[in-house]
């Protein structure tokens, strides 16, 4: 499956308030699934002394997928191409990595 078709798939599940006119939803989702994906680590450092295991990697795998499902929705409402977003975002970290730039802070580097 490719960027195209997922973003496709994830909007036709999509059920919130006013979607199609709604940034807020899908930025919020952003937040919290990033949160669930932050949180589940944080446990694996306290908890498991670092140690990730199967069942924990594939509690992850399921955090990132609403993760991605999310950013899919934010980019739909946006009317945003989500396989743009990967590509461009490739083309910028090559630009990077080709100028030594990948360390350091700044959007524009």
């Amino acid at each position: 499956m490719d960027f195209k078709e997922y973003q496709k798939k994830a909007w036709e599940t999509a059920i919130y308030p006013n979607k199609g006119k709604n940034i807020i939803y899908p930025a919020l989702g952003i937040g919290g699934e990033s949160g669930e994906i932050l949180e589940k680590i944080k446990k694996i450092l306290r908890d498991e002394n670092y140690k990730v295991t199967e069942e924990k990697k594939e509690e992850i795998k399921k955090e990132i997928g609403d993760l991605l499902w999310y950013i899919a929705a934010l980019s739909t409402e946006l009317n945003i191409n989500f396989e743009e977003i990967a590509e461009k975002n490739i083309e910028k970290l090559s630009s990077r990595k080709e100028r030594n730039q990948l360390h350091g802070s700044g959007d524009n580097r």
